[in-house]
């Protein structure tokens, strides 16, 4: 009885351990610790079944943990709850319990850096610091900023040029330079170089020693109004800027030694309204003419006490454009004759200022000539010595429009007062320098308007 009851009990346990084989066949790809001791299990549940041999009567582990698989999937099947892990361990569980935690795979990354080890570890972007409350100003666009930049001064802006590359652009737009004034600067050479890069179109440098200027490339000036009067500067330092030049409208080279490369540059420049040459010497008659005969726009001229003989001023009277209205041609003593004032008188009818002063060749048969220039205001015959006192007394009539008269040297203080009386209506001695094409007249020297240019003010100056 024994014996049936034990073979009975070895048959239920076999078909038990096979259920459990049939559960459990892919636990052969598992891990090898966990696979090997599962494989051992399974090996003794085998031979027991074989030796017929009662599982409950086996003192070994494998047994106690088959009799609690078996007993969970009893009461599964009479609708008990799942136990917590604890109370039940089937063998999948103890592989995920053994089995070794999973590496987090490399992810692959292509880049320039990667092209001959393709598989790299990624890294994570640094996270940006949350922005800083305010307005910055590199989140400010470049037209905010150059028009905040206008109101700097010259200092203040050479000064912002140094912070950063986009700093030293914007302080350098050529908006910004469009006017400046350069007067007493000593190191000028460097200083005119870099502002001559900047697109300037109104530049002021007058009483400057200009040096060591070098000026590369072919590229035009945009020059429009300059101002060199009284400079120190070598004739082929002022070449190379005048040569690449050909939008002046106001220029003033009072007092500079020019020559015929320099004349035949002004003569590039078509639209030249007021020149001022006073003083200016070392050009042939020829280059003025042909620098007259281009410029034809010339509305005032300023051409007095050159080291010009009678072929330069013929030269003067009979080129100078028809358009002029201002003219001065003082300092020529015996070059100028009446026969030039006749010419000059027929081609240019609109003059409304003339300087003829000592001009010791013209006597009072000039008057009746002049008289021809029907909107003449200004008339200044100042140490023309043959003019005799007595034709002095009655310009009204011969001049109705006249408004100012100089004639200083011709008449003295005791004669003076009683001139005025019998010319009535017009200013005697008042203007005693000549304003035609200065760009600063001596009239203003010393007040406020002393740094202007043609009755306009530059935005940089340079301050001592």
């Amino acid at each position: 009885m024994c014996n049936v009851t034990s073979r009975r009990e070895a048959a239920r346990g076999g078909r038990e351990f096979q259920r459990v084989l049939n559960s459990c066949v892919f636990l052969q790809t598992a891990e090898s610790a966990s696979s090997s001791s599962l494989s051992s299990f399974l090996s003794r549940m085998q031979l027991a079944a074989e030796d017929c041999m009662p599982l409950r009567d086996s003192p070994s582990p494998e047994a106690s943990v088959l009799s609690l698989a078996t007993g969970s999937s009893k009461r599964k099947r009479r609708g008990h709850p799942a136990e917590a892990p604890d109370a039940e361990c089937t063998p999948t569980e103890l592989i995920q319990q053994r089995a070794p935690e999973h590496k987090p795979q490399r992810s692959a990354w292509k880049g320039k850096e990667n092209d001959r080890n393709p598989y790299v570890i990624s890294r994570r972007s640094r996270k940006r610091k949350g922005s800083v409350s305010g307005v910055s100003w590199d989140h400010l666009p470049d037209e905010l900023i150059l028009r905040i930049l206008v109101f700097f001064p010259l200092r203040d802006l050479l000064r912002t040029s140094v912070i950063c590359r986009r700093w030293h652009r914007l302080a350098f737009d050529e908006s910004l330079w469009h006017s400046v004034d350069l007067e007493g600067v000593t190191d000028m050479g460097p200083a005119l170089q870099q502002v001559l890069k900047t697109g300037v179109r109104r530049l002021r440098c007058p009483r400057s020693f200009i040096n060591n200027l070098h000026l590369t490339g072919t590229c035009t000036l945009k020059i429009a109004e300059i101002d060199l009067s009284s400079s120190i500067v070598a004739a082929p330092t002022l070449e190379g800027i005048i040569d690449q030049c050909n939008l002046l409208e106001c220029a003033s080279l009072e007092g500079l030694q020019l020559s015929d490369n320099i004349v035949n540059g002004l003569a590039q420049n078509l639209r030249l309204r007021q020149l001022n040459l006073s003083g200016c010497f070392n050009f042939s008659a020829d280059s003025l003419a042909h620098m007259l005969q281009s410029c034809s726009r010339i509305e005032q001229l300023n051409i007095s006490w050159c080291h010009f003989n009678s072929h330069h001023v013929r030269n003067i009277v009979g080129h100078v454009s028809a358009t002029v209205t201002h003219l001065n041609l003082s300092g020529y003593r015996d070059g100028l004759i009446l026969d030039d004032v006749k010419v000059l008188v027929k081609r240019c009818p609109g003059i409304r200022t003339l300087d003829l002063s000592d001009s010791t060749q013209l006597m009072a048969d000039c008057f009746p000539v002049l008289s021809a220039l029907k909107h003449l205001l200004h008339l200044s015959l100042s140490r023309c010595y043959h003019i005799h006192i007595a034709a002095l007394t009655d310009l009204r009539k011969t001049f109705p429009t006249l408004q100012y008269l100089d004639v200083f040297g011709l008449v003295n203080d005791s004669h003076l007062s009683s001139l005025r009386k019998q010319s009535l209506g017009i200013c005697i001695n008042s203007l005693p320098f000549s304003a035609i094409a200065r760009p600063t007249p001596a009239s203003v020297s010393g007040t406020a308007g002393a740094h202007s240019m043609w009755n306009k003010k530059n935005r940089l100056r340079f301050k001592l």
